[in-house]
């Protein structure tokens, strides 16, 4: 019997202020631990838009509140998760906002080492190897709309 398919959604929000965007260090999350990733990123929840989870993420992770019309898509990632398994494949919405209510605040100290601003053509070590992707092609002005990761099929690092 073939193993059910399933696809893990997760929701990225990437402020931007001038050429710079807004990343957090990971901590004691199990994923990417000593990571720089988006700022504000997780899991779509069960009954949720992915325009839903990326405003939830945005005020759960940043303190920052956005106007879900000032919330614009920028790119969708479909990739594989370092496996062969029924949840080995993710869908990553990534969104874009300019404009925010409030001050970027670290609201999960146990999971956020550190918030920074950082230029999006001088991106820090470590990163996540699809969030990288999807900002250095940003700066790049080359992302496009759906892009795709470790398939053999698309555009970007490993395909």
């Amino acid at each position: 019997m073939q193993e059910l398919f399933q696809l893990v959604p997760a929701s990225y929000v990437v402020f931007r202020r001038g050429g710079q965007v807004l990343l957090q260090l990971r901590q004691n999350t199990g994923f990417m631990d000593g990571h720089w990733a988006c700022a504000a990123a997780g899991h779509v929840e069960a009954g949720e838009s992915a325009l839903a989870a990326a405003l939830r993420e945005a005020a759960e992770e940043t303190g920052l509140r956005v106007d879900p019309l000032d919330l614009l898509p920028l790119s969708t990632l479909h990739r594989r998760n370092d496996g062969q398994g029924a949840l080995a494949q993710r869908v990553d919405f990534f969104f874009s906002t300019t404009r925010w209510a409030g001050t970027p605040t670290i609201m999960e100290p146990g999971k956020c080492a550190a918030m920074e601003w950082f230029d999006l053509h001088d991106l820090p070590e470590p990163m996540p190897e699809h969030e990288r992707y999807v900002l250095e092609n940003l700066a790049a002005k080359t992302l496009p709309a759906i892009a795709s990761l470790g398939f053999g099929d698309g555009p970007g690092p490993g395909v």
